[in-house]
């Protein structure tokens, strides 16, 4: 089994346990999708139909949704930029956080806050992003599909790892392949349940039980940031419950 199919699976089990957040990380996806592509049809914009296939996923409510889109396209709506973090927590594992903010000083602030006060130090661009490999992933229908026949149709689109989970086909490929994938995944007429970026870490950290405590004290308490939308660790996944 991939060390991506096991990373994803360990976080999805943590993600989906508390929607709000969820829904908040979406909204937030939409409003980026949109000031960034220029505009709100997911016909011609892809990253907004990448968004709106996870919004679906989720089972987000579709008032929740149309909420996003007009805040997005109001004039008067602050634009939310991306800004990452890097630092390591307790025993040394590394961390790296994806935030979506309208306010730099705030965030910078919070998360230095959640760093410090859990054992944890915040570092500089380029600290610890070497630890790990940056790679899209798409979750398809593994109905009436055969995994080697996919991976024959996808390979040339760079498709480096397909995993089935339950009823579904979980394709991995570099960060770059992400706009040929789903064109390809789009023109096979194969529905896209969810997509998106994930940063896999090269190598990682097996703790006790008291160790792996202490660090998930600081994952905690970076995933209940209202401006964190991803957070990333060198914690075996096998500590991650």
């Amino acid at each position: 089994m991939g060390r991506a199919f096991e990373f994803r699976k360990a976080r999805k089990m943590k993600r989906w346990a508390a929607m709000s957040k969820i829904f908040s990380r979406l909204n937030k996806d939409i409003i980026i999708a949109i000031k960034d592509g220029g505009n709100a049809d997911h016909e011609t914009n892809s990253t907004l139909r990448a968004v709106l296939q996870n919004c679906r996923a989720a089972n987000m409510p579709k008032d929740n949704i149309a909420r996003a889109i007009k805040k997005a396209t109001d004039k008067d709506t602050s634009e939310y930029k991306q800004v990452t973090f890097e630092g390591y927590g307790p025993h040394g594992i590394a961390f790296f956080v994806e935030t979506a903010t309208d306010n730099n000083n705030r965030t910078v602030a919070s998360v230095r806050s959640d760093f410090s006060h859990n054992g944890g130090n915040l570092g500089t661009t380029g600290n610890v992003e070497f630890l790990f490999n940056r790679v899209c992933f798409f979750n398809i229908s593994s109905e009436g599909q055969d995994s080697d026949d996919l991976e024959l149709e996808l390979i040339d689109c760079g498709a480096e790892e397909i995993e089935q989970d339950e009823s579904t086909f979980i394709i991995t490929a570099p960060f770059e392949s992400f706009g040929g994938l789903q064109k390809k995944l789009e023109e096979m007429e194969l529905e896209i349940l969810e997509s998106g970026f994930d940063r896999i870490p090269t190598t990682t950290t097996d703790l006790g039980e008291a160790e792996t405590l202490e660090v998930e004290k600081l994952l905690e308490k970076l995933e209940e940031n209202d401006d964190v939308q991803n957070v990333f660790h060198t914690m075996s996944s096998s500590s991650d419950g």
